[in-house]
């Protein structure tokens, strides 16, 4: 399920984002001065997407886990929209603005990167959120900054910035996503990868003797994991995969890095 953000009020989710740390969020509701708080309300939105996913995600789930109402989260957001668009920025803050200080520009972007990648294993709900069109808020800008600022450094052609850039957050997050696919198909089945694809493997011998003649090169490629051997699985294959797949995609950027001009 794919959730596009900001549909909720603009002027309102903008002006929540960017609210400083002492400013109090303009009251939605009549009554008395509550006692809850716009970021503890944000806090067990994120608390309960970490738990649940989005699919458990309501004003209702979001209030209970607070002790309160629905009734009393329009105070502080008017609807589950905004509160998203909140939960999804205020989610980023964890993530260090300075990846790598002080190191190359290689070895910084390989920190943003793993940090990212496990910043979205830490809370998959994020993967769900489309990066189309993005919050906006001053910690999804953070994550983007710090990446920019590196590659500046790099001293990349100008021509190549932007293409990288958005190379990079689609070759993480789709990472992030496989990983994350391939935890929920445990949890949900009840069946571990390993017995999945063993169970899988018996029935496509028996269903398609010939399959090693029509794929030869699927059967080489399969037999070639780096990662195989006794006390691998799956998720560890993936994790292979993300190094060797980012060493690639460096390797490519050095050499636009180090290209002569109008090569």
């Amino acid at each position: 399920m794919t959730i596009i953000a900001g549909q909720g009020d603009a002027t309102v989710s903008m002006t929540l984002l960017w609210a400083g740390p002492d400013e109090e969020a303009p009251r939605r509701a009549p009554g008395p001065k509550p006692a809850l708080s716009l970021d503890a309300v944000v806090a067990a939105g994120i608390a309960v997407a970490d738990a649940e996913t989005l699919a458990g995600l309501s004003m209702r789930t979001v209030a209970e886990r607070l002790g309160r109402t629905s009734m009393a989260l329009y105070t502080y957001v008017p609807g589950k929209a905004e509160l998203l668009d909140l939960m999804y920025d205020r989610a980023h803050a964890e993530l260090s603005s300075d990846p790598d200080p002080g190191g190359e520009w290689r070895a910084a972007v390989t920190s943003w990167a793993a940090g990212l990648r496990a910043f979205c294993l830490r809370h998959p709900w994020v993967l769900q959120i489309s990066y189309a069109r993005p919050v906006l808020g001053p910690h999804e800008q953070a994550v983007l900054e710090s990446l920019a600022r590196i590659l500046y450094g790099a001293g990349l052609p100008p021509r190549t910035l932007r293409p990288v850039v958005a190379s990079l957050f689609d070759f993480v997050r789709g990472s992030a996503r496989t990983a994350a696919d391939a935890r929920l198909a445990a949890t949900a089945t009840g069946v571990s990868d390993e017995e999945w694809w063993a169970g899988r493997a018996a029935l496509l011998g028996r269903v398609a003797p010939d399959f090693a003649e029509r794929f030869p090169y699927s059967v080489r490629l399969a037999g070639e994991d780096a990662t195989a051997g006794e006390g691998s699985s799956w998720e560890r294959r993936l994790d292979e995969a993300f190094t060797i797949g980012l060493d690639v995609l460096l390797d490519g950027i050095e050499a636009a890095r180090t290209a002569p001009e109008g090569g």
